[in-house]
């Protein structure tokens, strides 16, 4: 258990949060990926732990990281680790002392924190946890309102809140590094915004869409279905470029009635402008137009570094998309345009308009019962980094899927499904309606114990 590194190759310890989990490795192996570091860990790598363990970064990797993630609570430098106390306290006694040295003089302060998962300690046994730790060679002053530096115990206890053990099954000792920007959270809830819909995008899932796209400074991002502009805030937060559109006129120009408890109409400055205008991001909006998805408006040219988008309500409410019509008039029509027609035509768009290395990130309907991988769409062109389930109830859940562009489009790939079936659209899709409604009908029978799925 031994820590024997120089600063080259010192291991660092996340500790995550436990919501969301399924996203949490790929949104930290994305923003690795942007500054070129691998995620490597240890070989007794546990996804669904709250704690892992990163190895051949610098301090300034994590601390990147860090400034972007909102599934990581905090990180620290790994001074020792161990399954007991005295594993524990031989792993910090062998790790180096030149590592310690700066962050133990004299003239420094500090303080030590104790922090459990899965078990809530009292004060006494978390005072007694600290001063087993006399053997670590402090010489500083304690000051616990402004420390210099910053270390932590932390315990892990399991994941069983009904079988909690007397004793953790894994401890480590480090010092903190940095939080991760899980305020975001509360300071961009769409309970604070200027301008909702009624399935605006939950603020923690929008940042994990625009860490998954990889979304930096600079970026053209653009969201088809634009709505009332979640995801447009998430990625104009990272400095990127954002536009999008929508067959929705109501909502592209903030008209029509509103999605707030006691208001009926909306206000004349409630539009996805003024969104990005209240978080300090309005340079950065682009613009946003009334356009129908199955009729593109773009050249057929490279043109976003990401795509970025939610279907959620035009998949749950509707089962048809209004389809703008041939004539001079800007009114929808309604017409028939299934699921797999939508993602077919989504895929080939991204394939298009996304530059080499780009990455399209959608959400994926599902049917539980009837799961299975060959739902996912495919196209030659993306190649697919991650799927993560969301679930929504007994029944139903979305699926957050990314796809990297690889290559550029080709007159061949039109007759890639007959090379390889997976690239055939998957038509189970266009029944999901029918089966989420009939589901919510069981529910609420008496032979049904499902709980109803949470939208936006």
């Amino acid at each position: 258990m031994a820590l024997h590194c120089g600063r080259a190759c010192r291991q660092y310890l996340l500790h995550l949060a436990h919501d969301n989990v399924d996203f949490r490795l790929p949104e930290i192996k994305a923003l690795l990926s942007l500054r070129n570091r691998p995620f490597d860990t240890s070989e007794t790598f546990n996804e669904k732990s709250p704690f892992w363990q990163l190895n051949g970064l610098s301090e300034d990797d994590i601390r990147s990281v860090m400034s972007r993630t909102v599934c990581g609570k905090s990180a620290f430098e790994l001074w020792g680790h161990g399954t007991t106390t005295d594993e524990l306290r031989m792993s910090l006694l062998e790790y180096p002392a030149e590592n310690m040295a700066p962050y133990l003089q004299q003239n420094s302060t500090y303080k030590i924190n104790v922090y459990t998962f899965n078990k809530t300690l009292v004060f006494k046994d978390s005072i007694e946890k600290i001063d087993a730790l006399d053997f670590l060679p402090f010489k500083g002053t304690v000051n616990l309102k402004a420390p210099e530096h910053i270390f932590c115990l932390l315990e892990d206890y399991g994941s069983d809140p009904y079988e909690i053990p007397e004793e953790p099954f894994h401890m480590y000792f480090g010092r903190w590094i940095a939080d991760g920007q899980r305020e975001l959270i509360r300071s961009y809830s769409v309970k604070k915004r200027h301008f909702i819909g009624n399935t605006s995008m939950d603020a923690g899932l929008s940042f994990i869409m625009a860490n998954h796209a990889k979304v930096k400074a600079d970026d053209l991002v653009y969201d088809p279905f634009v709505g009332t502009g979640s995801l447009l805030v998430a990625c104009s937060r990272f400095g990127a470029y954002v536009c999008g559109t929508d067959i929705d006129y109501n909502t592209i120009h903030g008209v029509g009635k509103a999605s707030r408890k006691n208001q009926k109409w909306r206000g004349p400055d409630e539009n996805i402008r003024a969104n990005l205008r209240q978080y300090g991001t309005e340079s950065l909006y682009v613009d946003v137009m009334v356009s129908d998805a199955s009729k593109t408006v773009w050249r057929k040219t490279a043109q976003f570094d990401a795509i970025v988008t939610d279907l959620s309500e035009l998949i749950i409410f509707s089962c048809f998309i209004s389809h703008c019509s041939s004539g001079e008039s800007h009114i929808p029509v309604s017409m028939a345009y299934h699921l797999s027609d939508i993602f077919a035509d989504l895929l080939n768009f991204a394939a298009h308009h996304l530059v080499l290395g780009g990455r399209l990130i959608y959400w994926l309907p599902i049917y539980r019962p009837e799961y299975c991988e060959e739902m996912v769409p495919l196209h030659p062109c993306l190649t697919l980094i991650s799927n993560c389930e969301q679930t929504l109830s007994s029944h139903t859940s979305r699926r957050l899927i990314t796809m990297e562009k690889t290559k550029e489009p080709e007159e061949s790939d039109g007759l890639a499904h007959l090379a390889d079936p997976r690239f055939t659209p998957y038509h189970g899709h266009n029944s999901f309606r029918e089966k989420y409604f009939c589901g919510l009908t069981k529910k609420n029978g008496k032979d049904s114990k499902a709980t109803p799925g949470n939208k936006d």
